[in-house]
């Protein structure tokens, strides 16, 4: 009832002329960085936080937020009508939503699309609203060695949960610890990886790696993959619609299946691109025809779809409670509370709870207005696509230019940019993970002052890491976590070597 209450509040404070109209804002620009290719929801986000330094913290929280949502939209309308995923959280809609418009059937894979993802962010906003509030008094028991208890598990589950190589992940995170590092230390106030380099006493901006690592690195991919739009023409009508809502009840349990599997990859840092992947295997294992799916099955667009909003959503639960990002936008978002003075956590809930149930309340209504408006305007960002890349192209390259020069008004950030954006290009060609290096560097610095907190109070012993029963809980969960990759390879090495054994005799 405390929380039902607070949401009430919430809604008192979201609903308002200005703060829909920032909704309705952010969808479009959303849907627009999900239609480019070469963008993105996490670098979309990243070029608007400092259009929002001069904002009040809740709005520009919404405007944040919409964004978000409409750049998941986004990246489905190009997956469906063009084949190219905007998201890489999109890419399992390909599978069958291409099919199914390519049959004449692009309006009921785009309703599909659209209404099983409401449905599914709808779970994940709904998870934040009833365990939010639990989470952050749970956490108001914490002192420095459980925080670092937790940091460490955050790091230890993009090991063992990632989906990556693990090692891939650990020199992804290093390089991310690395980058945080740069510039004066906050505890003894020494200079750290600077070189005698003035420009970088005041370290590496997390947005401007954001805007190298996922804008002009993925840039630099789709230029030499030499991408052509070649798409489906669709034009969505208010009775198509209805006509798929009619039949999407006959799919509750892929919807049911595909929240649940969102809910849980959005709380772990495996993110809404692994959790749409794993729903859509999940589909087409438990189907009773298998064999449909790849050719237009309308529940190999609903699952994928289900899952990835669910994830997305729920990605912010320990972003908001532990100060933990979920995933690489949750990651700036978290960044951007930082710089607008907030500090994510239990206690932002006591100090600021006008913020964080306003933020959950524009949730709410954030996801039906990107329905309404994804679906309302599928024709005009289709024929975005239309227009050549290479007018498209160098569009983004100055946008992102750009955001990289407001963030610090500083000529030396450009470059730095561009440098991320070959690491990001590099990244992406050797299947390197870019979320592990965000994360490391926006929480990075936090799990070294807690560490160093905890041996000030320990006098150097790592025992306080073992001194009760809730720190021990989490450092073995996150030992676990840690040693999951060498467990599992293990267990498949010996039922490879029973197998043989087997087949010999």
């Amino acid at each position: 009832m405390e929380n039902f209450a607070s949401l009430l509040h919430g809604f008192q404070i979201a609903l308002t002329t200005h703060h829909i109209a920032l909704m309705f804002a952010g969808v479009l620009l959303g849907i627009l960085v999900g239609v480019l290719p070469g963008l993105g929801a996490p670098n979309g986000v990243s070029l608007m936080l400092p259009l929002t330094f001069s904002m009040d913290p809740v709005s520009a929280i919404i405007l944040l937020t919409s964004l978000y949502w409409g750049a998941l939209f986004g990246g489905s309308t190009t997956s469906i009508l063009f084949n190219i995923p905007g998201e890489p959280s999109s890419v399992a809609t390909t599978f069958d939503g291409h099919p199914m418009a390519k049959q004449g059937r692009a309006t009921e894979a785009l309703s599909f699309a659209f209404l099983s993802a409401g449905i599914g962010a709808m779970a994940g906003v709904i998870l934040i609203t009833l365990l939010s509030g639990w989470v952050a008094r749970f956490a108001l028991k914490f002192s420095s060695p459980e925080y670092f208890a937790v940091y460490f598990m955050t790091f230890a589950s993009f090991v063992g949960l990632g989906g990556a190589s693990p090692f891939k992940t650990i020199v992804s995170m290093a390089m991310g610890f690395a980058f945080a590092s740069i510039g004066m230390d906050s505890v003894s106030g020494n200079v750290r990886l600077t070189y005698e380099f003035d420009v970088l006493l005041a370290g590496v901006s997390f947005l401007i790696a954001v805007i190298g690592l996922f804008g002009l690195g993925e840039l630099l991919q789709t230029m030499e993959e030499g991408l052509r739009f070649d798409g489906v023409k669709a034009k969505v009508s208010p009775r198509d619609v209805f006509a798929t809502a009619l039949k999407l009840p006959r799919y509750w349990l892929a919807l049911l299946r595909s929240s649940i599997i969102g809910i849980w990859m959005g709380i772990t840092p495996g993110g809404p691109t692994a959790a749409s992947f794993m729903s859509y295997a999940m589909a087409k294992r438990s189907s009773r025809n298998p064999e449909k799916f790849g050719k237009g099955e309308p529940e190999g667009v609903i699952s994928p779809e289900t899952a990835d909003h669910a994830a997305g959503s729920s990605a912010m639960l320990p972003m908001l409670a532990l100060g933990i990002p979920g995933s690489a936008t949750a990651a700036v978002m978290m960044g951007g509370l930082m710089i607008w003075g907030l500090n994510p956590g239990p206690m932002l809930f006591v100090e600021r709870p006008d913020f964080v149930w306003g933020l959950i309340a524009s949730m709410y209504l954030g996801n039906v207005v990107a329905v309404i408006v994804v679906l309302a305007t599928v024709p005009l960002f289709a024929s975005i696509l239309r227009i050549p890349f290479s007018i498209i192209g160098p569009a983004i390259v100055v946008v992102c230019f750009i955001g990289a020069y407001t963030v610090g008004n500083k000529e030396f950030d450009i470059w730095l940019a561009l440098a991320f954006g070959i690491v990001g290009y590099l990244f992406k060609k050797l299947d390197y993970p870019i979320a592990p290096l965000v994360l490391a560097m926006v929480i990075g610095d936090k799990a070294e002052d807690a560490f160093r907190q905890s041996m000030i109070f320990s006098q150097g012993s790592l025992s306080i890491f073992w001194s009760n029963a809730l720190v021990a809980s989490l450092m073995a969960i996150a030992l676990a976590l840690l040693l999951f990759p060498l467990i599992g390879s293990t267990r498949r090495g010996i039922r490879k070597l029973v197998t043989a054994r087997a087949a010999k005799a």
